[in-house]
């Protein structure tokens, strides 16, 4: 008779830095007398048990090491913010963004991971439109490493979903208002879109095996599961709370309000172009053999492809409309770029990236003009970037997805993969946008009614860093700055 026996080996915190690390040792034990081919089984199945620790280990290592990545976004979105909007009001935008990380953290740990991920403890399912347990991390005795990232992971996730929308309604809402919609937004809009496109039980998702199509919606990291779900929540807010005072004259033409330091906004838009390198090779979620090392390599080259033609495509497409060179447009054509390849960057060729991302360049300059025409207000052009770039980035996907890299019949239409995955992309935008809107625009609307919406037009015009968070981010005499 053969046994397996696992142990693990560790280094004390006060070992010598040159002790060797963690490692695995798993042991064949057989009773004397135990036939070759039960020792030969025993250390095949050993052998098994050990490769599976170390994938797992791997996999755990991944996921922390790209949620590390995306957390680190929200310092680029806080730069970009601050950049992006006058002096006036820089603290209240930046303790905006502090917060979409504590309030998300929060929400998403009490409800929204339940909501997106969880089963009863008595079920093996949960609905196909929300989650049903797991709230308060309340089956976390059944979580391995993988378990715990996986957690971690989602929550950046959601706070950066949370700060896209910060940015549309910036420079006249009021605290309170922000406060609200942050916890909804990542402790229920959002988790709710994530059961529906991301959890196996999800109805539309691909990882459900019996989902209502043959194909389900193609969404790798997130351009309708996160960025839609911003964009147009930012969109409502911003249609809600009405343009800045002064934003268009009284020929209804927009009156320029320039962002006081293209210095952060560029400082922000790199920062962000680093954490895409969490955003989209992380979402494999795993890096335990070739084929998934081989899935997070395409995606981060994709990703920097996309990253590069967006820019580049804006820069010359401002130059042609606008006779200069705009460095902001360029920041914005980067993010346009980096949104648009977030959900099929595993599964897209290079030239099809490429012009993905020069796509989405036209597509965020025609719908930031058509804001403008239609005197709605978004300081960041987070709408264009996340919202309008986002369901260009679904609709990619049904066009433009390799056969080989999906590996089933329902591939892009363009490639000649028929009409079914572009079908199910389209249902699943729609979905994505009407839900979003739907919810924050009830939730606008009921706090515009009582007042609690927009902040009041002498605190617009002083601005918010003094009239609401005393004293203004940038503290000068006379004598120079302290």
């Amino acid at each position: 008779m053969c046994t397996v026996r696992v142990r693990v080996y560790t280094r004390s915190p006060r070992a010598d830095v040159r002790a060797p690390l963690p490692r695995l040792a798993v042991d064949v034990i057989c009773e004397t007398g135990a036939t070759a081919i039960e020792r030969r089984s025993l250390t095949v199945a050993a052998n098994e048990l050990a490769i599976t620790g170390l994938q797992g280990a791997a996999n755990t290592n991944l996921l922390l090491f790209c949620s590390a990545l995306v957390f680190f976004m929200q310092a680029g979105f806080a730069m970009l913010c601050a950049g992006s909007i006058r002096s006036k009001n820089v603290m209240n935008i930046l303790i905006k963004n502090v917060l979409d990380a504590c309030v998300g953290a929060l929400a998403f740990f009490a409800v929204g991971y339940g909501l997106a991920y969880g089963r009863k403890t008595n079920k093996d399912t949960a609905g196909d439109y929300i989650g049903e347990g797991n709230f308060f991390l309340s089956n976390s005795a059944t979580l391995t490493g993988e378990g715990w990232t996986h957690f971690l992971f989602n929550w950046a996730f959601a706070a950066a979903a949370a700060t896209i929308c910060s940015g549309a309604m910036a420079e006249r809402t009021q605290f309170v208002a922000y406060l609200g919609y942050s916890a909804l937004l990542t402790g229920f809009v959002y988790p709710v879109v994530v059961h529906w496109c991301w959890s196996s039980d999800g109805w539309i998702s691909s990882f459900n095996s019996s989902k209502w199509s043959d194909v389900g919606f193609i969404d790798l990291a997130g351009s309708g599961v996160v960025h839609m779900v911003g964009g147009f929540a930012g969109l409502m807010g911003a249609i809600m709370l009405g343009p800045r005072t002064g934003r268009f004259g009284m020929n209804g033409r927009p009156v320029p309000m320039p962002g006081h330091n293209a210095t952060l906004t560029v400082l922000g838009t790199f920062v962000l172009w680093v954490g895409w390198y969490g955003f989209n090779p992380g979402s494999v979620y795993a890096l335990k053999d070739l084929g998934s090392a081989e899935q997070v390599g395409r995606s981060a080259v994709m990703t920097t492809l996309a990253a590069a033609t967006g820019g580049v495509a804006t820069l010359f497409l401002h130059r042609a409309f606008n006779k200069v060179w705009d460095l902001v447009a360029v920041c914005n054509g980067i993010l346009a770029g980096l949104v648009s390849i977030t959900a099929g960057c595993h599964v897209m060729d290079t030239h099809w990236t490429i012009f993905t991302a020069f796509v989405s360049a036209l597509i965020l300059r025609g719908s930031a003009k058509l804001l403008l025409k239609l005197r709605i207000d978004d300081p960041l052009e987070a709408f264009p970037i996340h919202g309008a770039c986002g369901v260009w980035g679904c609709l990619a996907v049904g066009l433009f997805a390799k056969k080989k890299f999906l590996g089933n019949e329902n591939y892009g239409l363009v490639l000649g993969g028929g009409g079914d995955l572009i079908g199910v992309q389209i249902t699943g935008v729609l979905a994505i946008a009407a839900w979003t809107s739907v919810t924050l625009g009830v939730f606008f609307f009921i706090l515009r009614k009582l007042g609690l919406l927009r902040i009041s037009g002498s605190e617009e015009m002083e601005g918010l860093d003094t009239s609401k968070h005393g004293g203004s981010a940038y503290n000068m005499e006379k004598g120079g700055m302290y």
